[in-house]
């Protein structure tokens, strides 16, 4: 049964909802933000002499509750009719999507453009200049006595007209209803636009999974979860949903896709990072730009992207979130740079920069990052924005500047062309000064001007800055729904199904139990109408959505489902409750996971699942009820010997509003699961080890070869149906390194078929393994993959292209070389033998 959806708020709040006071020291206003909220010093006001602004490190806002919070028990839910797929499985390998979308990037800059540039920045005062380089947070230029906040006229005056600020971004506290954004985006538009010169505002929003601060806007699952779906096709049309929503806000800048390759499974954006892979994370950032940029920004429908985080910021040592990355160049090359290579080759139109440290450099301050790498050797010609406050942190938190004047002056000499300031106006007047004295030149300046224009010339801004508001009727559709439906079913990765356990049977009595299964926040995480995923977004779930408990009610109904929650997040209880109830059942659904969080809020001390969960799950499974065990969390948090006790094992990741329905579809066999691991899920809270992973990194305790084997290996995934690879071959089985310079390709071929009876969707992934290399080489690296689905007893034959860069490694001297030697092709349990004879073959920096 479908219905309405749609669900606005206009709520009305005290103002100190929003501003928590930090007795005898400071004020902290939690605004969304692309980084850590506000600083603690108290908002400033705009129009006084002189610098403003603090140097005192943000703090993280008000966070989700740690014990998790469950929905009300009353509510009306429906499941929805999706039975034919919104979007059809394209079989063809990851190499021909890439292809199609490098020849079909958005639209180049043309001579008209950079005409209309000249004639602006020549008419140009310096200080409108240094203007169109700031960008403030929606908080600057509103009220704070109500929700939503309206615009304080006089506030946007001072921000447009006095100090010529050219980006606004984000929401205050929560997400927004399309009228109320039509409010604000016009306002702000309408006042530039009246200006001297007519420059439209660059407004900039982070709409990570679906326009998350458009209030009808459809969600979609998490980064990390599109990726397990491994249908490129499915993560390009979930893209320009969003893109279209997002604009038909007001809103043409978009902070994503995050492109960080998340290899450390504490990291709290884990679940914001497609992969732990760069090859899975590079493809899957392909289709998500493509989505949102098409290939006319000035179209209503587009977005510009915006690549988060340049580079190297999923690298901490320690795994906590903004905390100091070791990274040699070789594995900074190997592994964090190439989504960004191929992001840019396609035409990203922005960057948002890293905001921790690389090998002891904060990379703001990096011009080695910035302009060296960024800018000269990968080509990059868009806007480089910083992220939240880091300017100033360059003095505050990695003190290497003793004052925000030359931390000012170190960013924008190592490559920034927008400072996300954002609460103050330090930045403008801190430029001009370091102009005016001669300290930068004003033609550094221009050029990054000249880049922000040609972004709002490019995207339509000066014809018609509202553009995408006519297209608001299309938000929030139910052929939308229905595409988030599929990528939650696709996203869902089965894991074990010990005797067959899965799919359940209508006919079981089933217990429904643990902190997640009644959970919205669980299902979403951060970025949810909120930053932290907490507080209002409460209430901003669409109407209908089901919950996993709820979806399971509506299936079997309540006389064949007892809901007992057993434990919070981190808190055991209710567990006899639900004991009691295990003994009573036939099979028992065990729900664990992860609340809401981002960023720092996230960050843990331990990946093992609090004890609570684990002594829930362990209990459970000591009644001798079967147990299935579903994992709806941002990231892999370990569960000791306790998951031995689980028959059954789904990973949910953050499947979004859909969530409920989908693993519930899962469950009772309605959906085959299709999903993959888009990381190496570790069997241990430390001393784990990526897929990728270097020889000397299987060595074990007891000095056996098997210290790198994981709980379930990085792209494992189950299915209800059964499928057999054969007749793998290699064409040739024999090259030389000059025919590969050549432009000579290798042919990998395979048969996959579909042994079982129910039809079924299966990823095959081919890895390629240098056997000797003057740099230890990895197990094996992900090179190809497509997706297939295929109805039983039905046969299907997939032909991979390879190039000499699938070959090639980093080599000592920081350049990329194929080396003649043995390569091992392996696809699922098949192998074969490459030869690879010649000279050495050095790849230049631009191949």
């Amino acid at each position: 049964m479908t219905r309405p959806f749609r669900r606005t708020f206009a709520l009305s709040f005290s103002p100190m909802m929003f501003v928590f006071a930090v007795i005898g020291v400071s004020l902290s206003v939690l605004v969304l933000g692309c980084a850590q909220s506000q600083s603690t010093g108290p908002m400033p006001t705009v129009g006084g002499d002189g610098a403003m602004g603090s140097n005192e490190v943000s703090q993280t806002g008000q966070r989700a509750d740690a014990e998790g919070v469950t929905m009300p028990m009353d509510r009306t839910v429906y499941l929805v009719t999706a039975d034919e797929e919104a979007v059809t499985v394209d079989e063809r390998s990851s190499g021909a999507f890439a292809e199609r979308i490098m020849s079909s990037s958005a639209d180049a800059d043309s001579a008209r453009v950079e005409s209309r540039i000249d004639q602006l920045l020549s008419n140009m005062t310096l200080e409108q200049k240094v203007g169109q380089m700031t960008q403030l947070e929606l908080g600057m230029v509103t009220r704070s006595d109500n929700f939503p906040e309206a615009i304080d006229s006089e506030k946007l005056r001072r921000v447009i007209r006095d100090h010529h600020v050219g980006s606004i971004l984000n929401v205050v506290s929560a997400a927004y209803p399309l009228e109320h954004w039509h409010e604000i985006i016009r306002a702000i538009q309408e006042e530039a636009m009246s200006g001297e010169l007519g420059i439209p505002v660059l407004y900039g929003i982070d709409a990570v999974h679906g326009a998350n601060y458009t209030q009808e806007a459809v969600l979609f699952p998490q980064s990390q979860g599109m990726a397990a779906t491994w249908n490129l096709p499915l993560a390009e049309k979930a893209a320009a949903i969003t893109a279209r929503d997002v604009r038909s806000s007001g809103i043409p800048w978009n902070f994503a896709p995050v492109l960080d390759v998340g290899r450390d499974p504490r990291w709290p954006r884990l679940y914001e990072s497609p992969s732990e892979d760069p090859y899975l994370t590079s493809m899957m950032g392909l289709a998500a730009l493509q989505g949102l940029q098409g290939t006319d920004l000035s179209s209503p429908d587009h977005v510009a992207a915006c690549l988060k985080h340049f580079i190297g910021y999923s690298g901490s040592d320690s795994g906590r979130d903004r905390t100091p990355a070791q990274i040699p160049e070789i594995e900074l090359r190997e592994t964090y740079l190439p989504p960004f290579r191929d992001a840019v080759e396609a035409g990203a139109a922005s960057i948002m920069v890293n905001s921790g440290e690389v090998s002891g450099v904060p990379v703001h301050a990096s011009r080695y990052l910035l302009t060296d790498v960024l800018r000269d050797e990968l080509g990059f010609e868009g806007v480089v924005v910083t992220d939240w406050l880091d300017v100033k942190k360059l003095v505050s938190l990695h003190r290497v500047a003793a004052t925000e004047r030359e931390a000012t002056r170190m960013a924008i000499e190592a490559g920034i062309d927008m400072s996300m300031v954002p609460s103050d106006i330090s930045f403008i007047e801190h430029t001009l000064d370091l102009v005016r004295s001669e300290q930068i030149s004003e033609e550094r300046i221009d050029a990054s001007v000249r880049r922000i224009l040609r972004m709002k010339l490019r995207l339509g801004l000066f014809e018609d800055p509202l553009a995408g508001m006519r297209s608001a009727e299309n938000v929030g559709t139910q052929e939308d729904r229905e595409v988030a439906l599929q990528a939650a079913r696709e996203s869902l990765t089965l894991l074990r199904n010990r005797d067959d356990v899965l799919p359940l049977s209508d006919r079981q009595r089933v217990l429904v139990t643990g902190p997640t299964a009644h959970s919205m926040q669980s299902l979403n995480n951060g970025w949810t109408y909120t930053w932290q995923g907490g507080g209002l977004s409460q209430d901003m779930f669409h109407e209908g959505r089901p919950t996993i408990m709820e979806a399971v009610r509506e299936r079997v109904g309540p006389d064949r489902m007892t809901y007992v929650p057993g434990a919070t997040l981190t808190d055991a209880k209710g567990l006899d409750r639900a004991v009691v109830a295990a003994q009573e059942s036939d099979v028992a659904v065990v729900a664990l996971g992860e609340g809401a969080y981002a960023e720092t809020a996230g960050n843990i001390r331990n990946l093992m699942l609090p004890d609570a969960q684990r002594t829930l799950l362990r209990r459970i499974a000591a009644t001798g009820t079967p147990v299935v065990l579903v994992l709806a969390q941002g990231r892999p948090r370990t569960l000791g010997t306790v998951h031995e006790g689980a028959d059954a094992i789904l990973a949910a990741y953050n499947p979004g509003p859909e969530g409920g329905q989908a693993i519930m579809e899962v469950l009772y066999g309605d959906v085959n699961p299709s999903g993959h691991l888009p990381y190496t899920y570790p069997a241990t809270p430390s001393g784990y080890a990526t897929y990728d992973h270097k020889p000397s990194e299987r060595l074990a305790e007891d000095f056996g070869m098997d210290g790198a084997d994981p709980l379930f290996a990085f792209g494992d995934g189950m299915s209800y149906t059964s499928f057999a690879y054969s007749d793998l071959h290699v064409r040739p089985a024999l090259i030389e390194t000059s025919n590969l310079q050549a432009g000579e390709q290798i042919e990998v071929g395979v048969t996959i078929e579909n042994t079982g009876d129910r039809p079924g969707k299966d990823v095959i992934q081919l890895y390629v393994t240098d056997v000797v290399a003057t740099v230890t080489p990895a197990a094996r690296r992900l090179k190809r993959f497509a997706k297939v689905d295929l109805a039983p007893g039905e046969r299907r034959s997939i032909t991979f292209t390879l190039s000499q860069d699938d070959l090639s490694f980093i080599g000592r001297d920081g350049e990329s070389v194929v080396e003649p030697g043995e390569f091992r092709i392996q696809i699922d349990a098949l192998n074969e033998q490459l030869r690879v004879t010649g000279q050495p073959l050095q790849l230049s920096s631009s191949e």
